[in-house]
């Protein structure tokens, strides 16, 4: 296995994440998978989301003021956007500063710096690195199918599919880019379309003007994307997921987790309970949770609802309402908890099924437990994760337009179902789950692309 020693020097990888939850986890964990091959670590941040340098006591942490940053967690995509850009803008200055008396530093001591690994939205902060003499790679934090089709969103555009005009237009293929239909495309409102197109063209100019991209993922789940990629990017493709199965690293979770839901689980039958998490950032509307949470008690199932603060758009953030008569209806099946250890709920025996909004951290750790999957995505890339997982991959089903509660409880008994389609939907994603274990075994796809990952950056 390739390693971090070269000529008696300790070599030092950098990284910068975005500041959100799930795109701090990932970056961790690939952070854990280098140090445990030799490297040392810095990490910088905002102070916007800071990560706990207290779980991770031999990595160096470094803190970039972020003033002038909104204070607030975004919950659309325009606040995502506008939330992006001022991350680049903030930074820009102080992480210069930083990151030049860090190599100052660095040139009297038995280490040299090898590279700075930041996420793809950071396109200002890989600048400011090369700019200094410092390599740089892009971290991207979904599929390769979402970043073939940020690739291809000028094309997208000058073809008609985006802006979307009409309602009507969101079943119609994209034929450029199939399963895709032009509701699975990442779309914002008209007023703000020009806005996204320059971020995502950002993430695209991130990644080729680096010396590498790196992907969460895995060849078995996304082999012709990933082969796409190689073939029209002039950069090299690192696919080195699932990372949270193949690294090391503590938890960075930025709330709280309440574990005794594990404790819960271990009393249910297996595959029994639902668990329904909606990630991080994601946000409902009043209405939406209370059909939600009559759908989920009229399905009769056993379920484990996280209920993260912030969740329910408008409501006081430290105290979410469910509709009167709820509890009556559930009692004894069901536990309402506000943040979930997720990994070990999914691997837990007891589920058998997850209602998540197909954020790609959540798609891929339910592909890993082999779990399938109700989705429900919100924004940005979660409409085509959920496309993979209902049309391609085939281990779950989407509710699609007005959430009512019949149609909630109709899903998940397909879902959950003894029958087909639901048995289908559990024997593709076990074959899934197995598949996932492969690529990070001897000899697997990922386990070789961290190899030729490792051996770039002792190279550079």
């Amino acid at each position: 296995m390739a390693t971090a020693a070269a000529g008696g020097r300790r070599r030092r990888v950098l990284f910068f994440p975005l500041p959100y939850q799930g795109h701090i986890n990932p970056m961790f964990q690939l952070a854990g998978l280098l140090h445990a091959r030799g490297f040392s670590i810095t990490v910088f941040h905002v102070r916007f989301n800071a990560p706990d340098a207290s779980a991770h006591p031999a990595y160096d942490f470094v803190s970039v003021p972020d003033d002038g940053m909104p204070a607030d967690s975004p919950d659309t995509v325009q606040a995502t956007m506008d939330h992006i850009v001022s991350v680049n803008r903030a930074c820009e200055a102080p992480f210069r500063e930083r990151l030049a008396a860090l190599l100052e530093r660095q040139r009297a001591r038995a280490e040299d710096v090898a590279c700075l690994v930041a996420d793809s939205h950071l396109l200002t902060l890989l600048g400011v690195a090369r700019g200094l003499g410092v390599p740089t790679l892009a971290l991207r934090l979904g599929s390769a199918a979402c970043f073939r089709c940020l690739t291809a969103f000028p094309m997208l555009c000058d073809k008609g599919y985006l802006p979307v005009q009409e309602s009507s237009q969101l079943d119609a293929p994209v034929v450029e880019l199939p399963p895709y239909r032009i509701g699975d495309l990442p779309a914002s409102s008209a007023a703000a379309h020009g806005q996204l197109r320059e971020v995502l063209s950002r993430v695209v100019t991130a990644v080729t003007t680096s010396s590498g991209l790196i992907l969460d993922t895995f060849d078995a789940l996304e082999a012709d994307e990933l082969a796409a990629l190689r073939r029209d990017l002039a950069v090299p493709v690192f696919d080195v997921g699932p990372l949270h199965k193949l690294s090391p690293a503590a938890s960075s979770s930025l709330l709280r987790q309440d574990r005794g839901c594990l404790d819960w689980l271990d009393g249910q039958p297996p595959a029994s309970v639902l668990y329904v998490s909606f990630g991080s950032l994601a946000s409902v509307s009043a209405s939406d949770l209370v059909e939600t949470a009559w759908g989920i008690a009229n399905s009769g199932r056993p379920f484990l609802w996280v209920l993260r603060p912030g969740l329910v758009r408008g409501a006081p953030p430290s105290s979410i309402s469910l509709p009167d008569g709820f509890d009556a209806a559930t009692r004894g099946r069901g536990v309402v908890v506000s943040w979930a250890p997720q990994e070990e709920v999914l691997a837990h025996p007891a589920v058998g099924g997850f209602w998540t909004h197909c954020g790609w951290n959540s798609t891929l750790e339910g592909v890993c437990a082999g779990v399938p999957m109700l989705c429900r995505p919100f924004f940005a890339d979660q409409m085509g994760n959920a496309r993979y997982v209902d049309h391609v991959w085939r281990t779950g089903v989407t509710i699609d337009g007005e959430l009512q509660r019949g149609k909630v409880e109709a899903a998940i008994s397909t879902l959950m179902g003894a029958g087909e389609p639901g048995a289908g939907m559990r024997r593709r994603a076990l074959e899934l789950k197995n598949s996932a274990a492969a690529s990070i075994g001897e000899a697997g796809s990922s386990s070789v692309n961290v190899d030729m990952l490792v051996s770039l950056i002792q190279s550079m």
